[in-house]
């Protein structure tokens, strides 16, 4: 973990990689079958909240996103995150816990759910405002 330079700010989270579920998933098996053998990999509830917001099914997305999301916090508490301070886009294990926080901010959008929305967007900006891009927000 690195401080950025600056050491009244907490450091950077990082989490650990899954090597066999990102290999699942990069390969192209179906996000669904990542999930029920690796309930734990945000990435593949993000998936899967991004293809039902496709397919226009936000309340479906907003449950994948937000399982994502919990499984995300998880990991990053578990990976010494108090809640606030850095996490990295640009460190493809954080990708995933992200990635569910857009979709969980997309999908509280598409149901009306603004608060959610500006609440998910502000976690995106305070983690790493890169997520913001690269996610659409």
């Amino acid at each position: 973990m690195t401080t950025r330079g600056n050491l009244l700010e907490p450091p950077e989270t990082l989490l650990p990689e899954n090597p066999e579920a990102q290999a699942e998933l990069d390969r192209g098996d179906d996000p669904s079958d990542v999930a029920a053998r690796h309930p734990t990999h945000s990435e593949a509830w993000s998936r899967l909240a991004e293809r039902a917001l496709e397919s226009e099914q936000p309340v479906a997305a907003y449950a994948y996103a937000r399982t994502g999301y919990h499984r995300g916090l998880d990991a990053l508490r578990k990976a010494g995150w108090k809640g606030f301070g850095p996490v990295p886009w640009q460190h493809r294990p954080n990708q995933g816990v992200l990635r569910s926080v857009a979709m969980l901010a997309k999908a509280a959008k598409a149901i009306g759910e603004d608060e959610e929305y500006d609440r998910c967007a502000q976690l995106l900006a305070d983690s790493d405002p890169a997520s913001l891009e690269a996610n659409g927000i």
